[in-house]
């Protein structure tokens, strides 16, 4: 399998490793409440953000692509920028079960919004091969509420101090923060939002 491979896929596996180190950064904040952990989980972000641009300019610059390249970029995105904001959210006090339910909701946006545009990607695209722009918002637009969550971290609303507080609804807490995830997530699987792809 290996030897299908080309070194856009290489790349893309840099984004997935940087999504998944964002991830044990922000476990390992959670268990020690050690803020370099944190600071080393919003480093990794934008360096899965860096391979996510390259591994598709690598591909059209060298002319290579693998059959498994598309498929294995969706998956990346799925780690960097759906999962891994999703547990930095819980990490840093957005905990209650109706935040939980809505970081599932952003998950499963990005998951579809992935899956809509590989479906769609050849549909879209003009005589050229290339796709003039993605119907919703793309994935990795989910970095600005990591960069506003680095903010807050940076101040020390979190846990407890997050900025809007939290609100009983029902048998279950609410932080509004966790809205910023629900629109995001909205934004992603919109028909109507058509942004230009570069």
């Amino acid at each position: 399998m290996l030897r299908s491979f080309v070194l856009a896929d290489f790349i893309t596996f840099g984004n997935a490793a940087a999504g998944m180190g964002a991830i044990m950064g922000c476990l390992r904040y959670v268990d020690t409440h050690a803020a370099p952990s944190m600071w080393t989980a919003f480093a990794l972000f934008p360096i899965a953000l860096v391979c996510d641009f390259f591994d598709g300019y690598v591909a059209r610059w060298r002319r290579k692509q693998s059959p498994l390249g598309a498929d294995l970029d969706s998956l990346a995105d799925v780690i960097s920028f759906g999962v891994a904001p999703a547990v930095l959210g819980f990490s840093l006090g957005l905990r209650g079960t109706w935040d939980a339910l809505v970081l599932i909701y952003f998950v499963a946006c990005g998951i579809s919004r992935l899956a809509r545009y590989n479906v769609t990607a050849a549909s879209l695209s003009d005589e050229t091969g290339k796709v003039k722009y993605y119907e919703g918002t793309p994935i990795p637009t989910s970095l600005a509420i990591v960069l506003f969550f680095a903010i807050a971290f940076a101040r020390g609303h979190v846990g407890e101090h997050l900025w809007l507080g939290s609100l009983q609804l029902g048998p279950w807490e609410l932080h509004p923060l966790v809205l910023l995830y629900a629109l995001s997530g909205s934004a992603m699987v919109s028909a109507t939002l058509r942004v230009p792809k570069p």
